[in-house]
């Protein structure tokens, strides 16, 4: 009888850990803006540029932790970012050639205070700019969504999940 029980136990917590949310896609940052250009022109894609002080800003952090990290921005970052990162920490070590790039890109830029995230197209021109806002990730992607809409940028079509079989004749 025990046996049976825990059998039905493990069967009952694997049937609801099927129905476990999906995990958020897998986005990457690139610290290489030669790189960043290039992928957003081979994908046809916008570059988010997050300009960030990653380990003294108190809200670059926020931003970190609120909006970057989670499955909301994960998930459409994954399917319409290039993903850019331009660092200015204080203890974290960089190379003197992303030191030199990120310096050149903030005044480029004219970066007003971080945390700064910038549109970008693939030749780096600004199509939208923004930074930290309360609400976390949904009300952040709602915002990018709405800054590249303005921008004329289009979101590419998602490829279906279910295969089209051809029709019999």
């Amino acid at each position: 009888m025990r046996n049976k029980l825990t059998f039905a136990v493990v069967v009952a917590m694997l049937s609801i850990s099927s129905f476990a949310a999906a995990p958020a896609k897998e986005a990457k940052w690139s610290d290489n803006f030669t790189a960043a250009k290039s992928v957003a022109k081979k994908e046809n894609r916008p570059i988010l540029a997050n300009f960030t002080g990653s380990d003294w800003c108190v809200w670059c952090i926020k931003m970190e932790n609120d909006v970057f990290s989670q499955k909301e921005f994960l998930d459409f970052a994954a399917d319409n970012l290039v993903l850019f990162i331009a660092d200015f920490p204080e203890q974290k070590q960089q190379s003197a050639s992303v030191t030199k790039q990120n310096k050149a890109l903030n005044e480029k830029y004219k970066i007003p205070g971080y945390p700064t995230v910038l549109l970008l197209d693939a030749e780096g021109n600004v199509l939208g700019q923004t930074g930290y806002q309360p609400g976390g990730a949904e009300s952040f992607v709602a915002n990018l969504k709405e800054l590249l809409e303005k921008a004329g940028v289009k979101a590419p079509a998602k490829p279906t999940d279910k295969a089209v079989a051809p029709s019999a004749k």
